[in-house]
């Protein structure tokens, strides 16, 4: 198993490589697709669209949150492609990491001409 350090770095590795081969300016789904691959690669487990379901009390309600990847079973990948990042968009991946039970997260926005200005690091 990969230090979360590590696994982070590969992550954003493949996201950089991904970025600079798109650039800005396509559908979300299109990142999430090539940035599945670029993990997978590397011989990492990433599920893509994982269910989070809501648990209030002694209901658990399926409300059609997903997470965008999950890697390694460690790493929650929430992916944008949005002007500018809000806290809507953050209180959205730590929302995920408190219901999912995750440690580590991270939000990366592609509508960036630079992806460093489009990444934002959680940890719950």
């Amino acid at each position: 198993m990969l230090l979360k350090e590590d696994l982070t770095e590969q992550i954003l590795n493949c996201a950089f490589k991904v970025h600079s081969k798109l650039g800005p300016g396509l559908l979300e789904s299109a990142y999430q697709a090539c940035l599945k691959y670029e993990l997978e690669k590397l011989g990492l487990d990433v599920r893509a669209e994982v269910p989070v379901p809501l648990i209030y009390e002694e209901i658990r309600l399926e409300c059609g949150y997903r997470i965008d990847l999950l890697i390694e079973d460690q790493v929650i990948v929430e992916l944008k492609t949005v002007e500018q990042i809000t806290d809507v968009h953050k209180a959205q991946v730590l929302t995920y990491l408190k219901f999912s039970g995750y440690r580590v997260g991270l939000l990366l926005n592609f509508r960036t001409k630079s992806l460093v200005k489009g990444i934002h690091r959680f940890i719950h």
